[in-house]
């Protein structure tokens, strides 16, 4: 039995970057899918486990159940130290978590599937006017994030330095909902430099939405 078990979904971006973490660490995991389109994560069990009815959570060895992604990549790094998700110095790991949380924070959270849904069926959305909502929140993350790399001089191979860190894996991530929606990441070089790094780990590609069990065949 594994050291954890991951209830997830395979296209959920949150759920991406814990998988990315644990593969990092080398860590095995049992692997629990849902089906958000068929509200799985709303069932009784499911809110047992988790009140909000988000993906993911994790579930360790003695029970102890993580939620909100951004809080278990934390637990991860400092449960399992080796290879560290943030950098040994103050400023490294406050700069590594402000480019995360352009992601995390700023852009994930306005245009995930509850807020798209909400849209939808509270001011009759279509697919367009969902699609330009998406482009319009993503587009003023990605600006502040490539100028932030592109202007940095900690910015390296990755987001910070020549080894992968949070900031990287929240950038991997968030690049699979651009893609779903046709953003177009022309104006963003930088972004994409490190996007195509990342797709060339193992750890990353493993953790990918098609990579997955629960994914359509």
């Amino acid at each position: 039995m594994s050291d954890y078990t991951l209830h997830n979904y395979f296209r959920s971006t949150t759920s991406l970057r814990v998988r990315a973490a644990l593969n990092m660490k080398g860590l095995d995991y049992d692997y629990v899918s849902y089906a958000l389109l068929n509200n799985d994560h709303k069932s009784e069990a499911y809110l047992k486990l988790n009140p909000q009815g988000l993906v993911p959570a994790l579930v360790t060895k003695d029970e102890a159940v993580l939620t909100q992604s951004m809080a278990i990549l934390e637990y991860l790094d400092e449960e399992h130290p080796k290879p560290p998700l943030l950098p040994e110095d103050m400023l490294g790991r406050a700069r590594v978590r402000a480019l995360a949380y352009i992601i995390a924070v700023d852009i994930h959270p306005i245009n995930n599937l509850r807020i798209l849904k909400y849209l939808e069926t509270e001011f009759g959305a279509d697919a367009d006017a969902k699609k330009s909502w998406f482009h319009e929140w993503a587009h003023h993350g990605m600006e502040a994030l490539e100028s932030r790399l592109v202007d940095e001089p900690k910015t390296g191979v990755f987001c910070h330095g020549d080894t992968p860190t949070m900031a990287d894996i929240c950038l991997y991530a968030q690049m699979f909902n651009n893609q779903r929606f046709g953003m177009d990441m022309s104006a963003y070089p930088t972004i994409m430099g490190i996007f195509r790094e990342c797709e060339c780990l193992p750890a990353f590609a493993d953790a990918a939405p098609l990579n997955q069990p629960d994914t359509p065949s």
